[in-house]
């Protein structure tokens, strides 16, 4: 079995992390969060990374939670806080961080943008927070992030109409800082990391914690209240069915 998560230090710090399961979109299984996570923490104690950059193996960046582990988390909510460790790994993350995104980032590969530094997508890059549509609720932060940057009329929009929208929409509102040509999107993102890795790494800390600070402790219990509220929705008869209908439509085919 190849990995699921692939990592590369280059000689300059920057250490890339790459979700590495191309045939399912790159859907977000235990196993890959909890090595993002334990990646995450590592990264951060180690003084040779400086930064980090997140990508997705093939033509996708990621199509969300795996539906599969969806499914056993009703019968096991606990499951269900696997993710709370990376989400409070990332968004907690001194260092920066990087992501470059190409097809689908569906749920958590949209949320977890936010917890980005700098964030560049291609024009196949498509976005999507379809929570409400599945019978659940905003998770990631999204329900304190988006409203704070975009206001309550377009959070609600991309997050209770839930429809899917493209790089330039995304950088409209400020998800990503530009839409790139598909050539030049990981070019363009290793020479921003580079850029960062060879300033000051203190300095360039405590910048990020300087922007982030008076926000911090609101949204880690934010993070913590979503994912409990999370969990209480997979058990309703809204999420069984929006699962029940798609785990169908799969075996159908």
């Amino acid at each position: 079995m190849s990995e699921v998560i692939l990592k590369s230090l280059s000689d300059q710090g920057v250490l890339t992390l790459t979700l590495n399961r191309p045939e399912k979109k790159n859907a977000l299984t235990g196993a890959m969060y909890q090595t993002l996570t334990d990646s995450l923490k590592e990264a951060e104690k180690d003084d040779t990374v400086r930064v980090v950059v997140l990508s997705g193996a093939g033509s996708d960046f990621s199509a969300g939670n795996d539906i599969h582990d969806f499914v056993s988390a009703i019968s096991d909510p606990q499951k269900i806080r696997i993710p709370l460790g990376f989400l409070q790994a990332i968004s907690s993350f001194p260092k920066p961080i990087l992501a470059a995104v190409s097809g689908v980032a569906i749920g958590i590969g949209t949320s977890l943008l936010l917890h980005c530094d700098l964030v560049y997508a291609d024009e196949t890059a498509r976005f999507q927070l379809p929570f409400t549509r599945m019978g659940l609720v905003p998770e990631g932060g999204t329900s304190l992030m988006l409203p704070s940057a975009l206001g309550h009329r377009k959070a609600f929009e991309l997050l209770v109409l839930g429809d899917a929208f493209d790089a330039k929409t995304a950088a409209e509102v400020g998800l990503i800082n530009a839409q790139l040509a598909s050539a030049d999107l990981i070019e363009t993102v290793i020479e921003k990391a580079n850029q960062l890795a060879q300033m000051g790494p203190e300095a360039v800390r405590q910048s990020k914690a300087m922007m982030k600070q008076y926000d911090e402790n609101t949204l880690q219990s934010v993070l913590i209240s979503e994912v409990e509220a999370f969990a209480a929705r997979l058990g309703s008869a809204e999420a069984r069915a929006t699962f029940m209908a798609f785990m169908q439509k799969g075996a159908k085919g």
